[in-house]
């Protein structure tokens, strides 16, 4: 063990700023350093990184987990950047089920009240969607959400939104991380005991009004048809879980009133519980997390199953057809939900001028056919809803013509809306079971529903490999991955033969036939692109929020029936993801 590490962990057994029982929990550790080696150098080899949308880890005690001494940090560090701004000072907390969400942010509470910034802290759980409508509603300065989304049970985290309802882009996030790191004195950190900022006017827990705004702006700009939902909304058998999450009783709430009263809420996964002890993974995306939803639906012959993540911004559907199961993928319900609200705006001749979709740029190419049939465009940004947000600040600012529509990433996210501006899993749902309502009013399911577009789009398949790698090791693992196909990405994959490599690192994208090289107008970003001689793509990328790799395949078939069709892009994705697996064993 480097001696600086264990100099760092002495430190903090000895500050008093630091609690007694935390300075003694790692005093136990010191204490026999060689058993607890790999424990202490995790904890303190590093400050825990404030990355580009806040703070993720394990919770604990030390400089590299989440604990309430980073959340004032970053709290403080976000507070910073506040104050240099003109005009009232307000900030909106929200939290999910995870344990500690909620002392977290009144930790977070506790900085902003005592660096004179106002306080909205939610009064109970809330999603991510739902904090950002409010930091929108309240007209804040920022926004925190305590949550780490659907890891696992010994994490945490602090999400950082600036004042259109957004997570922090350049070149806010880059003042923040700076304060942050700037912050090495615990003793600069304001703080006020949470209760005697309430007593004292600086904090203030929301009420109702909030709430019912979020779901009137669902019935006003989500929904595209209220009457068929109020009239007919019953006809459709609705199973949902929240995973022990925080989105309960706004899926419930938001469902039931917009009509969609026939629906159940596995109950044995309704209640709040941070350890989730029902599930593996509280993630939609892994179909074990919806199991007890599914096997109730088939059993009682619904229709629809959705299961939101604990903070309630993402969105997975399985839908009963045929009387068997059959599980959506991210890109399957995005482009269901894109072809379902064109659809119905053509039908009441109501499509914008310049209707316009954003996705991530590893999402199914699929929304360019689909919307682009229908007169729209669609634009990509970098994964993730900050950058998605971001882009619709910027159109905003030019005046563009463009009239947004939707945006998406395949990783379970939509915005089927721009009044908060992050995924928003209750909308989608409610959106999703409009859609269902309306095929199953034609004789059809979901499934029948993408058959449809597949036969009007052609075929496309998309698929994400993802490969855990923890701890330092498994960081210089990845970073010796990204490294080889870097370099050596035009030899890698048999039979499929890479003609453009885009680094998205620097910001080029090279021709491996003639050589060219053009620049990639996207901000900078640890991802590689590989395009294929057929126009079948790769993109590989490290997780921002956890120890993985991840690997994305999209191909498009064009020749025989759609069954022949499916099969033969399974089989070719298969062939390349076990090529992938192949370079990732030997680096």
């Amino acid at each position: 063990m480097k001696e600086d590490i264990l100099e760092k962990a002495l430190d903090w057994s000895k500050n008093p700023y630091f609690d007694e029982n935390d300075r003694r929990e790692i005093r136990n550790l010191l204490a026999n350093p060689d058993k607890y080696k790999l424990e202490i150098t995790e904890r303190f080899h590093q400050d825990l990184e404030f990355g580009t949308g806040g703070l993720r880890a394990p919770m604990g005690i030390g400089r590299n987990r989440m604990n309430k001494y980073n959340v004032r940090r970053a709290t403080q560090a976000l507070a910073n950047n506040v104050l240099k701004d003109s005009g009232e000072r307000i900030a909106v907390i929200s939290y999910d089920s995870r344990n500690f969400s909620k002392e977290f942010a009144m930790e977070a509470a506790g900085v902003f009240a005592a660096n004179g910034i106002k306080v909205h802290i939610f009064s109970s759980l809330t999603p991510t969607p739902m904090l950002s409508f409010g930091v929108r509603y309240f007209k804040a300065s920022c926004g925190v959400m305590i949550t780490a989304s659907h890891n696992p049970p010994i994490y945490n985290g602090f999400k950082a939104f600036w004042k259109d309802g957004a997570q922090v882009v350049p070149p806010t996030d880059g003042k923040i991380i700076d304060e942050y790191n700037r912050l090495t004195n615990w003793d600069d950190i304001k703080y006020i005991d949470f209760n005697l900022a309430l007593r004292q006017g600086l904090i203030f827990w929301t009420d109702e009004k909030v709430d019912e705004a979020f779901y009137e702006m669902i019935k006003n700009k989500v929904i595209q048809d209220l009457d068929l939902c109020k009239n007919h909304g019953d006809k459709l058998s609705i199973i949902y879980t929240a995973l022990h999450g925080s989105a309960e009783v706004p899926c419930t709430v938001a469902s039931k009133k917009v009509g969609f009263t026939n629906f159940y809420s596995i109950p044995e996964q309704s209640r709040p519980d941070g350890n989730f002890p029902t599930v593996k993974s509280p993630n939609p995306e892994d179909p074990k997390a919806l199991s007890m939803a599914v096997d109730y639906m088939i059993k009682n012959m619904g229709d629809i199953v959705y299961g939101t993540d604990p903070d309630g911004d993402r969105l997975g559907v399985v839908v009963n057809h045929q009387g068997a199961p059959v599980i959506l993928n991210g890109n399957q319900i995005g482009a269901l939900m894109i072809y379902y609200v064109f659809l119905r705006m053509e039908e009441k001749h109501k499509i914008p001028k310049n209707p316009l979709v954003i996705k991530s740029i590893v999402t199914s190419p699929i929304q360019n056919a689909i919307v682009e049939h229908f007169g729209g465009t669609v634009l990509d940004t970098l994964t993730g809803f900050k950058w998605m947000a971001g882009l619709i600040r910027e159109l905003e600012e030019k005046n563009s013509p463009y009239q947004f529509v939707f945006a998406s990433e395949e990783s379970f996210g939509y915005m089927p809306h721009k009044e908060s501006r992050d995924k928003d899993g209750v909308s989608s749902m409610v959106l999703m079971s409009e859609a269902a309502l309306y095929f199953k009013q034609k004789g059809m399911t979901l499934v029948d529903a993408l058959d449809e577009i597949y036969n009007k789009f052609g075929f496309f398949y998309e698929s994400l490999l993802s490969l855990d790698y923890e701890g330092i090791q498994g960081s210089e693992k990845i970073k010796r991955i990204m490294d080889y196909f870097r370099k050596e990405s035009d030899q890698v994959i048999t039979g499929e033969k890479v003609t453009i490599r885009e680094d998205y690192s620097v910001s080029q994208s090279f021709n491996l036939i003639n050589q060219e090289i053009k620049t990639i107008h996207l901000p900078k970003s640890n991802v590689i692109g590989l395009t294929f001689f057929n126009n079948n793509k790769l993109f590989l990328r490290p997780s921002g929020t956890e120890p993985k790799i991840k690997f994305y395949t999209m191909v498009k078939e064009t020749h025989g029936t759609l069954e022949e069709k499916k099969s033969n892009a399974l089989h070719k994705v298969r062939l390349i993801e076990d090529k992938i697996r192949t370079i990732c064993e030997k680096a």
